[in-house]
């Protein structure tokens, strides 16, 4: 299987590839922000809302949220 060329060209211009994947970040995150909805589940669980808290999480605490129900869904029983 051939490597596609927009892959290729970014390995050549990895600067350029950097700076374009930062700003396409940066306007899906303000799409997000603008609709005033950021939800997070696990396993169709929700487990994170803008609209509850009022504010989008820091990545440490999302970090911590997935671990402590990864720990939970763990000890869960397969009914």
């Amino acid at each position: 299987m051939e490597t596609p060329s927009i892959v290729t060209s970014a390995f050549e211009n990895k600067v350029y590839a950097c700076l374009m994947l930062f700003f396409v970040a940066n306007a899906i995150e303000g799409q997000l922000i603008s609709t005033g909805a950021f939800e997070i589940t696990f396993n169709d669980e929700p487990v994170w809302s803008k609209l509850e808290t009022g504010r989008i999480p820091q990545p440490n605490e999302i970090v911590q949220i997935i671990e402590n129900h990864m720990k939970i869904d763990k000890f869960k029983p397969d009914f």
